[in-house]
């Protein structure tokens, strides 16, 4: 195993969901199928740091779960991050009270329904925590 190959949401509407993955995670766009399918639908690839993430046209979600997504950022980034997901207008969530030293997070919703994360702490800082 090497890893995870490429995470794939299924949208509505490509463009809406191209605007929200480069406003929120300054994704790059390196493809994009345009009117071809080589796939099962149209679709469209994105870089946001080495992750290759995948987004194809089809039918949203239709309940919200808890089931996420969760990216890291910097400590000194959160008000940035923050600040970006509200200008977009997606449904977030204030920070919920955390247990010291395992970071913040903020989760947001997409227009599909996907939960995201943005998480400042580490697996390490949180086992380390988690062990006192």
């Amino acid at each position: 195993m090497e890893g995870i190959s490429h995470i794939t949401f299924i949208v509505k509407d490509l463009e809406k969901a191209s605007a929200f993955f480069k406003s929120i995670f300054d994704a790059e766009e390196v493809y994009s199928s345009g009117d071809k399918m080589f796939s099962i639908a149209k679709e469209k690839f994105f870089l946001i740091g080495n992750q290759w993430i995948a987004i194809m046209e089809g039918e949203p979600l239709k309940e919200r779960t808890n089931n996420h997504i969760a990216f890291k950022i910097k400590e000194e980034d959160f008000v940035k991050y923050e600040e970006r997901v509200k200008v977009l207008g997606v449904d977030y969530k204030p920070p919920r009270p955390r247990v010291a030293g395992e970071g913040r997070s903020l989760y947001f919703y997409d227009f599909d329904n996907h939960l995201f994360e943005l998480h400042t702490g580490t697996l390490k800082e949180r086992l380390e925590r988690y062990r006192e």
